[in-house]
């Protein structure tokens, strides 16, 4: 018997790696040593440029989100979804991404798919200032289906010690400040799907809202937010910051405050319209959209009073906006 008899051929193998590592080498910066197709790769961390270096690490996946893009045959966006779940975590301890590595698991190796999938991880890399320097692909012909696949990322960022951001700074009568999301980013598709494909029995091609197709609404890329915030950081002190990921606003800024509590005010908030349509068709409470999806807020900024207006107006691509104060000792949602 050959290897091939198995289900896994190191031919499709090759392919891909040689397909994969221009993509990669596009991303690379002057510090990444050696990357893709050695056993390890090595990146020089140059420490003349920080006063007392960190290192911050974060590792997520995709989730759900990618039966969709398998079931639409877009594979690329779900990349950058990949970069952006793992660097957005890392800038919220104040870090700027350093490098990254993917994990890509699936039932039958094509390499033109899997080339698709590294297009838009090193897409969301360029995004990130972040190089893509190694990853695994792992053809599992009994553990997945021939067209099923799975994503995981890792990340490495740094930053100054004295320049960490962890909460503890913040005092009453901080400003909240929410920024908008992209769409539903890649948290909550195991009840977006319920949803639109079971309870309201849509396919992938039809409309979701307002023109909109389903795969067009649900598939659009997680927004990275890592530049913006790294320049705010260099203008502004921010004093808490929380990606708004799984569990929506309830469980992740709570994650940020360092014990603090919130009022966060939603009363005059208008859901995007894909969220507003989801609850429509799902019949969900609004305290449950808050707790399963993000609701048009990616991510979560506090900082002093006086700096509210400097940092509402740097973001200029997508809004921001005040949400709340910092109050207390619990969070609180009025909606």
């Amino acid at each position: 018997m050959k290897y091939s008899d198995a289900g896994v051929d190191v031919e499709r193998g090759y392919e891909e790696v040689s397909l994969i590592k221009k993509m990669c080498e596009k991303t690379y910066s002057r510090d990444v040593l050696s990357g893709v197709g050695g056993f390890g790769a090595m990146f020089n961390l140059d420490t003349e440029r920080y006063k007392n270096p960190v290192l911050v690490s974060g590792s997520d996946g995709v989730g759900t989100k990618l039966l969709i893009a398998q079931k639409a045959g877009i594979h690329n966006s779900c990349g950058i979804d990949l970069v952006a779940m793992c660097v957005n975590d890392v800038i919220c301890q104040g870090a700027k991404p350093l490098f990254f590595l993917d994990y890509i698991a699936t039932g039958r190796l094509e390499p033109s798919k899997m080339a698709n999938i590294v297009e838009g991880i090193a897409k969301g890399c360029e995004i990130s200032d972040c190089s893509l320097i190694g990853g695994e692909t792992a053809e599992m012909p009994d553990m997945y289906g021939e067209e099923d696949y799975d994503l995981a990322g890792f990340v490495v960022g740094v930053v100054d010690r004295e320049d960490i951001i962890n909460g503890s700074t913040i005092k009453g009568g901080d400003i909240v400040i929410g920024l908008e999301s992209s769409g539903v980013h890649s948290n909550g598709f195991s009840l977006v799907r319920k949803i639109v494909f079971e309870k309201a029995g849509l396919d992938i091609e039809d409309e979701l809202y307002d023109g909109v197709s389903v795969k067009e609404g649900l598939l659009a890329p997680t927004r990275i937010y890592v530049r913006d915030v790294l320049d705010l950081l260099e203008k502004v002190k921010v004093k808490a910051i929380a990606n708004i990921t799984g569990g929506g606003l309830y469980e992740n800024i709570p994650r940020a405050l360092n014990g603090h509590g919130a009022e966060i005010d939603l009363t005059n908030y208008k859901m995007p319209r894909l969220f507003e349509r989801l609850q429509e068709l799902g019949g969900v409470e609004t305290e449950e959209m808050l707790r399963a999806f993000n609701c048009g807020i990616g991510m979560v900024l506090v900082v002093d009073s006086e700096d509210e207006e400097k940092v509402i107006e740097h973001f200029k691509d997508y809004k921001a906006f005040k949400i709340g104060e910092i109050r207390g000792t619990k969070l609180e949602i009025k909606f």
